[in-house]
């Protein structure tokens, strides 16, 4: 992973190169409906306010448990035995971005949906609750994590969840084989190049034209940025958009060229 330093002078260059968060000068349709109906949305769900009560109970949450770690790591836990505090503050996606995730259910209105990152629930929550009539098949490879997430769910009387736990490698071949399609993907798993493009490509098996997924820290370390530009020169892939912290790509037909745009957000 990159430094505090590196990561700063990355996002500052970003801010300053990025277009418009408005998405004025816009030329494509679909990425300008998308920016003004889903990034710039500022409604306050109901939803919102009890994940978030959920989230602060974590933060302050000091029981110790013992952690499996199958992907790149923490930024900056090492330890098996971790704080549930610990783990909020450094893997919990914040509220600007969890919100973000749910207003992307909310206007597209997936069917399916994949999570790989279940971590303590927070995102899967965000999900989850912005289309009750959907279902989200979230990925956690520590159980002791999952437990906790899977009481958080049993908290927020979510019901459309389908928590899966273990090694990835294992658990989403044995789920894609299952269902006909993906419409809506949320990949925080693995930091690393060769697991992000083969989750990616089995994702992508299930994909359709209307199929979303969303890259997770895709400037956090060489190797991410490097799975990014994999997934934007990629055949079926016809546009993506960088928010930095995320990245999010497009199967859509009515691009007639491929096209890449970085907005600020």
């Amino acid at each position: 992973m990159y430094s505090h330093f590196k990561m700063a002078l990355k996002y500052c260059h970003y801010w300053l190169t990025a277009s418009n968060r408005k998405g004025h000068g816009m030329h494509s349709p679909y990425v300008f409906n998308l920016i003004q109906d889903v990034l710039l949305d500022e409604r306050k769900f109901y939803q919102f306010e009890s994940i978030e009560q959920l989230r602060k109970l974590l933060l302050k949450n000091e029981t110790e448990i013992e952690v499996v770690d199958f992907g790149a790591g923490s930024k900056n836990l090492s330890n098996k035995k971790r704080k549930i505090s610990a783990i909020a503050k450094s893997s919990l996606k914040p509220k600007k971005y969890s919100q973000l995730l749910f207003r992307f259910v909310d206007y597209y209105q997936p069917q399916t949906i994949i999570e790989l990152g279940t971590s303590l629930g927070i995102t899967t929550s965000y999900l989850a609750s912005s289309n009750v009539y959907s279902v989200v098949y979230t990925f956690e490879g520590a159980p002791s994590i999952a437990n906790i997430a899977e009481q958080n769910f049993e908290s927020l009387q979510l019901k459309n969840i389908n928590l899966n736990v273990g090694n990835f490698d294992n658990t989403l071949e044995k789920v894609l084989s299952t269902i006909n399609k993906v419409d809506f993907a949320f990949i925080d798993g693995n930091h690393r190049y060769e697991p992000t493009i083969n989750y990616f490509n089995q994702l992508l098996s299930k994909s359709n034209e209307q199929s979303i997924f969303i890259l997770d820290d895709i400037h956090w370390s060489e190797e991410m940025e490097t799975a990014w530009k994999y997934v934007q020169l990629h055949e079926k892939v016809t546009a993506t958009i960088d928010l930095f912290f995320i990245g999010i790509v497009i199967f859509n037909k009515d691009f007639r060229i491929k096209q890449h745009f970085t907005v600020k957000y």
